[in-house]
């Protein structure tokens, strides 16, 4: 039986075997996930993707939307932002996917 640090999937189960010929299973950690924009899918860009990354300007970048969106929609979210205030467009004219952070660029 596994250790239970072992029995969750956050570990992968490599199946090896040994210069004997025992078959044996080694647990290795799954590698970090790659941060995608939260609007169009891409893969941003200047996060570290190690698990063990100390500092808070490591993780993430120090911009507004910085780990969350990439640099194409986090603008497009400011303009959309600020011609909502200025009243040249509609909230009804912005796409679902950047209504939540125009609402949050709009409240600040």
């Amino acid at each position: 039986m596994p250790k239970p640090m072992h029995r969750s999937t956050s570990f992968r189960r490599l199946h090896r075997v040994t210069p004997s010929g025992r078959k044996v299973i080694h647990f290795e950690r799954k590698p970090a996930a790659i941060p995608h924009c939260a609007i169009c899918g891409s893969e941003l860009n200047g996060i570290s993707r190690s698990r063990n990354s100390k500092g808070r300007t490591l993780r993430s970048n120090s911009r507004i939307f910085g780990g969350v969106l990439c640099s194409g929609c986090s603008s497009e979210v400011i303009k959309s932002a600020s011609r909502i205030e200025h009243g040249e467009m509609k909230l009804n004219d912005i796409s679902i996917r950047q209504r939540a952070y125009v609402l949050q660029m709009i409240s600040h």
